[in-house]
């Protein structure tokens, strides 16, 4: 032996990498075949892609070298450019050559368009999720801008196209854009009826009339789109979204003025900032005074890619840990044999199933505008919303537990994917929010609400416990308001759990759901994860159906 040698390195296996993402999901492929889906080889395409050590690698570099803010050139002119690491682009342009930030929209895409959608949306999010934000938003803004027939015939391809162009320049010498957004003023947050921000008209008023707008946003999402949705008051007509694009049509830098970026906990990759409008040129979109209404049908579409990204972020969480303890031994036995370990990986593949089930329903709810699709996507976006990015939070948590202290250092995906998840859980209205938002429609919408009972109720009434627990919470929604209001992140979380309950039923084995039933509605289910009864779980079944051997 090397006399300078002092230990010898065993038993440590890094994070797993160079698989494929979508062939070694068998749950996601189950998932796409219930629905319809007809576009697997492309998703196994980039399944491969995205599992790659490269990828892996580009993910790594674009959240260690973060964005940086040039705000003047050297003769102090006034430039605003964020510069991004080359690793961010490769991320940007793989996910726009695979339209992740279009698909439901192309005229190529058929049937299933919002299921294809989600199952790309949540492989490219299992391995960098800050390039995800742009993405998002561009896809929420893309249904906004098709009811604006005049706008849209200047720039729908360029939005459509799946080409890359990182130019920063004028969107008619573009082959493709990104759209971000502009609602959150520091005086109002969530309240963005609140808001400061003016706009004035040039000449006339009204929609698709320019205005000047004039005020601060204190969170601008990725400020080197080529073009922002923002909200901002009319003197006579209250409060309207505009298209503010970075650039004038004459060459000229539109009045946006960047303040600084926004030092994040977690979504480093992407740039978050705060920026002044100084009579900043824009375009109304949407009728005057239904500013609010207006965005918010983009966050409808933002807020179910939340919901896909937490999926993701716990299936990658998921992923690593069931690979490391394969390998890792303690004890003289390798980690994922020894029952206490097999409890908290099956809690998570159960929590994670059900997240997916959930989140690709509603994926497939967007295909329709039927009433019970409507009344889905009305009640359970938001809800789900709500607790899917909670548990992430959670369960991401538990997955750098189970990697020790190599799960807490900032050179491996764990700590990343832990930083991350908080992000959904506030985006696009806070967890708070989402509860008042899903009894607002409740209230406005009784019909919705009781569409959705109905067709839960065509499952959980033939499940003793399913039945109970929808018994019990058909009695709870008939309470006064303020008591359901106090009782809001409660009611909503029973109301997703079963509705999980009710999709595992539907479309997992067997042996999935009835685990996630006895687990989920147990006395102690809920303080830590892990706290199972092994009495009718299936724990090798469950852990292979996560992750093939």
């Amino acid at each position: 032996m090397n006399s300078w040698m002092t230990h010898q390195i065993s038993n440590q296996f890094d994070e797993l990498q160079d698989y494929n993402l979508f062939e070694s999901d068998s749950i996601l492929q189950e998932i796409l075949a219930n629905y319809g889906s007809r576009n697997q080889a492309q998703l196994a395409e980039f399944g491969h892609v995205v599992g790659s050590s490269q990828y892996y690698e580009y993910a790594e570099l674009a959240n260690t070298h973060t964005p940086i803010l040039h705000q003047f050139d050297p003769r102090g002119r006034r430039k605003d450019v964020v510069e991004f690491h080359p690793a961010w682009h490769e991320w940007m342009a793989l996910n726009r050559k695979y339209a992740v930030h279009s698909h439901p929209f192309s005229i190529f895409t058929k049937q299933a368009g919002w299921i294809d959608w989600a199952a790309k949306f949540y492989l490219a999010g299992q391995v960098e999720c800050g390039n995800l934000c742009p993405n998002s938003m561009t896809l929420g803004s893309i249904p906004l801008i098709q009811k604006e027939p005049e706008l849209w015939k200047k720039i729908g391809e360029k939005l459509l196209s799946t080409e890359y162009d990182q130019r920063d320049i004028p969107i008619s010498k573009k082959k493709s854009i990104w759209l971000g957004m502009g609602m959150t003023e520091k005086q109002g947050g969530s309240d963005v009826r609140a808001n400061e921000t003016t706009a004035v008209p040039v000449a006339e008023s009204g929609r698709g009339k320019a205005y000047l707008l004039t005020g601060h946003k204190w969170f601008f999402s990725a400020p080197m789109c080529d073009a922002h949705l923002v909200v901002a008051k009319t003197e006579l007509d209250g409060l309207a979204c505009f298209f503010v694009p970075r650039w004038l049509e004459d060459g000229q830098k539109n009045a946006i003025h960047i303040q600084r970026l926004k030092d994040k906990v977690g979504n480093s990759s992407n740039s978050s900032s705060e920026v002044e409008f100084q009579n900043a040129w824009g375009l109304m979109i949407g009728e005057a005074g239904r500013g609010i209404p207006t965005i918010i049908e983009m966050a409808n579409y933002t807020r179910l890619t939340c919901s896909v990204g937490s999926s993701a972020m716990l299936r990658q969480a998921l992923v690593q840990c069931i690979s490391y303890t394969r390998q890792r031994k303690a004890f003289g036995q390798h980690l994922a044999d020894q029952p206490l370990m097999q409890s908290v990986l099956v809690d998570m593949a159960l929590e994670t199933e059900a997240a997916m089930q959930l989140s690709f329903y509603l994926a497939h709810c967007y295909e329709s505008d039927d009433a019970l699709s409507t009344a889905w996507k009305r009640i359970m976006t938001p809800a789900s919303k709500f607790w899917i990015c909670k548990r992430a939070v959670e369960m991401t948590g538990e997955a750098m537990e189970v990697f020790g202290g190599n799960g807490y250092v900032n050179t491996g995906i764990m700590a990343r994917i832990f930083k991350e998840a908080p992000v959904n859980t506030i985006w696009e209205g806070s967890g708070n929010v989402m509860c008042l938002d899903v009894l607002r429609a409740m209230s406005r919408e009784p019909e919705s609400i009781e569409l959705l009972l109905q067709d839960l109720a065509t499952t959980a009434l033939h499940h003793e416990t399913l039945k109970h627990e929808l018994q019990s919470l058909t009695q709870v929604f008939a309470q006064r308001a303020e008591d359901l209001q106090f009782m809001g992140r409660s009611v909503i979380s029973r109301l997703v759990i079963l509705a999980q309950s009710v999709l595992l039923l539907r479309h997992a084995p067997d042996y999935i759901a009835q685990a996630f039933i006895n687990s989920r509605y147990s006395t102690f289910h809920g303080r830590v994860v892990g706290m199972l009864n092994p009495v009718d779980i299936d724990v090798d079944a469950i852990l292979e159906r996560a992750l093939t051997s």
